[in-house]
Order: C-alpha cells, then structure tokens, then sequence
C-alpha cells in the first residue's frame, strides 16, 4: 500500500501516544498537552505522562482519549517494589496504559528469572489496563537480547512492545523494529499483540518507516496493534494536514 503523506499523518496521529516526561512538568505543561491531544484534525490514541498527572490527564480529556503514564522509569530498576508502586498509582489515578520499563541492564546481565517476574507482576495485578513493556532496545542493541525480551514479554502477556524511553543515547530504530515485529508475528498471541516506536520520532517521514514495517509485519496498523511515542511528531503531523487542507480544491472547483 502506497499512502499519501496526509494518509500516513492522518494515521500517525490516530496512534499518537502524546507524550511529556520532562523532569520540569507541571500542571499547566500537562494541561497543554492535553489541548493538544484532541484538535481539529482529529484526537490522538492516548496521552503519555508521569503517574502523578495521570488524574488530571484524565479530567481533561474525552474518553476516547486514553491516558497512559510510566512505571519503573527510566532507569528500569530491577526491584519488583517501585514498579508495582508506580502502576498502582496508574491504576487508582484512573490511567488506562502502563508503559513499565524492561530492568534491561539485568536482561542483558542474563538475569532473565528476575525480569520475567517482575514483569509478570505488573500484568498480574493490573490485568485489565493496557500494559506497554519498554525495551529499551537502542541500549540493548544486541538482536539476540531484543528477541528473547520481546519473547519472554509476550509469554507473560504484555499487550505492546516498545522500543525505548527517549532517555537513551538511541532509540527507536527500523533494525530493532524489525526484530520486535517478527517476534510478534512468530509468537501464538501474534494477532492481539502489538508494537510501539518511540524515541527520536519527529516527522512523518520518521512515523511512516515504522508504519509500514509494522503493516508488513502485522497486517493492519490500528490503535489497537500500533503505537508512536513522541511529542514534536505532533507538529509536523498538523503541518501536513494543514497544507493538504490548504491545497484541496474549493466546492467550486468541481
């Protein structure tokens, strides 16, 4: 399939986690994110913010607009307790998504029994929220160590794959796309599970690599199965949907 930059903007914003997790945020940061969230052009997917925004995030927003906040981050701590504290927070705040992050230094370290159950422990209390595990692939860098992480997060029921906090020296990058998506396509819950790119994402010739990898991929790319993490995207993402807008031809004209 061959879209137009307005058809992948159109799409790009409709799986838009709109994201701030500046160290300096305050209310009337998340207050502006959330104006943002829902324009003329159409809502995103979800917010993205600190637990502690999480109930205002939601006063602000329609339904329709899911509010998803972090836990375990950025440092994806390998101790069990701050992270089931953080998603507890999520969770009472009246969040929708968790975007826990992988402990990947001790993945990679090979103390993969303490990942797994940390892991598991989130999604086992919070089994009805939308549960994102954080990678952090640009660190892990290592195919092999991408592969097994994306593999053991399926196996303990994580809803979506993503590749990065956009607190690393790297990101989100196609190789690792790649990798995280053909471990979803091999996996038995292959046709539920989805895949998040975030980091370093900042137009929509940047969202349209990981558009079609993922439609290669998966099949289809929805909210449901898609996800982008960025918070300039959203500027170039109404650039191009206002100049098509500007372009389109006049009632006249036809």
């Amino acid at each position: 399939m061959s879209d137009s930059p307005h058809d992948t903007a159109r799409l790009a914003l409709a799986c838009l986690d709109l994201t701030s997790l500046n160290d300096d945020d305050d209310a009337r940061a998340i207050d502006a994110l959330c104006a943002r969230a829902v324009s003329p052009q159409g809502s995103v997917a979800a917010v993205c913010v600190w637990p502690r925004f999480v109930a205002r995030a939601r006063a602000a927003l329609p339904p329709s607009v899911h509010v998803a906040a972090v836990a375990n981050f950025p440092q994806g701590a390998l101790d069990a307790r701050p992270a089931l504290a953080d998603a507890a927070a999520i969770a009472e705040a009246g969040g929708d998504e968790i975007d826990l992050v992988l402990p990947w230094r001790a993945w990679a370290t090979g103390q993969r029994a303490a990942c797994s159950a940390l892991v598991a422990a989130v999604r086992r209390a919070h089994p009805t929220l939308t549960l994102k595990l954080i990678l952090e692939s640009g660190a892990l860098r290592d195919d092999t160590l991408i592969a097994s992480a994306s593999t053991m997060a399926l196996d303990e029921g994580v809803d979506f794959l993503k590749t990065s906090t956009g607190k690393t020296a790297v990101s989100a990058t196609p190789a690792a796309a790649t990798t995280m998506l053909a471990a979803i396509a091999a996996h038995a819950r292959h046709a539920s599970a989805g895949f998040k790119a975030s980091g370093g994402i900042r137009t929509v010739a940047d969202a349209r690599v990981y558009i079609d990898l993922t439609r290669a991929a998966l099949g289809s790319v929805t909210p449901q199965r898609f996800r982008l993490g960025a918070s300039g995207l959203m500027n170039d993402i109404l650039a191009v949907l206002s100049d098509a807008a500007s372009s389109a031809p006049s009632p006249s004209a036809y």
